[in-house]
């Protein structure tokens, strides 16, 4: 069982609380080639207050993917601007960490499991002591402090992403940004990393925008679900997660409130598919 959320930001549906970490604001997205352009995200807008976990979901090819490169400052946007702590976002910035869903591309594996979470702490300058203490404390978090002289393709799926969980975790980001990061694990696997996220957001206090094609993933971890149209993109509906704070796989699962939300959430990506089917026609 998850411990309850003792410190949930009591934000609204809009987002807004005591301190906003993330302001997207009109965002949009056009991918310029040599014969033409495309679309991609239309008109994005929405904030998340500092300590949420927000989950992002909408059709394949609804741009949630592009989104969160921009947020992370990897795509420059069309139109519009990110804020990070009211500071605009014009590349990379400081205190944001990024889990990809192909955790197998994201890590070295001539490395050692230390040596990729150690990884991104050297380029950041950290002192070797200090270093030390940040790896210990990540591996621990995530369960993976005894393999740590593994190496990547010695350990299983779940493994491996841990390991790049406790690469971010480690950089002590004030923002986690994470694209479908269990995707490619079996179901498993993916309930005990699910369980693990929701154990880091509580104990670290970190903001989370978490994107997820997996509806009932969306409704367990998050306390708002953004539900994006097809593309190009826009924001179909923004929804609050009355959940108890206090989460695990069965107990939450089998309420009615998680039905219901469920099916709320299905039905949006639903009318966010016939409305595209219905443009394209």
């Amino acid at each position: 069982m998850v411990p309850d959320a003792t410190r949930l930001p009591g934000t609204t549906v809009a987002g807004t609380g005591p301190e906003v970490m993330l302001d997207i604001r009109h965002v949009q997205k056009i991918y310029e080639g040599r014969d033409r352009s495309v679309e991609a995200v239309r008109d994005l807008d929405f904030r998340v207050a500092a300590g949420e976990l927000v989950c992002v979901v909408g059709p394949s090819g609804a741009g949630k993917t592009t989104l969160l490169r921009c947020i992370a400052g990897l795509l420059e946007v069309t139109k519009g601007e990110i804020l990070l702590s009211n500071q605009k976002v014009t590349g990379p910035p400081e205190g944001m960490a990024v889990v990809f869903q192909e955790y197998g591309r994201s890590l070295f594996p001539w490395m050692t499991v230390r040596q990729n979470v150690e990884l991104p702490l050297r380029e950041k300058g950290v002192d070797r002591s200090e270093r030390a203490r940040l790896v210990d404390e990540a591996l621990e978090a995530v369960g993976l402090a005894h393999v740590h002289r593994a190496h990547p393709w010695q350990l299983s799926g779940g493994m491996q992403q841990r390991v790049a969980i406790a690469r971010a975790v480690a950089y002590e980001p004030r923002v986690l940004l994470m694209d479908e990061p269990f995707a490619a694990v079996d179901a498993q696997t993916r309930a005990e990393l699910e369980d693990l996220i929701l154990r880091l957001w509580q104990r670290l206090n970190v903001t989370i925008v978490f994107v997820t094609h997996d509806i009932d993933e969306s409704v367990y971890l998050g306390q708002r679900v953004i539900v994006l149209s097809n593309s190009p993109t826009v924001v179909l509906d923004d929804v609050k997660i009355d959940l108890p704070g206090e989460r695990d796989q069965v107990t939450t699962r089998s309420r009615p409130e998680f039905s219901r939300l469920r099916t709320r959430i299905y039905q949006l990506v639903q009318l966010a598919k016939q409305q595209n089917a219905t443009a394209r026609a």
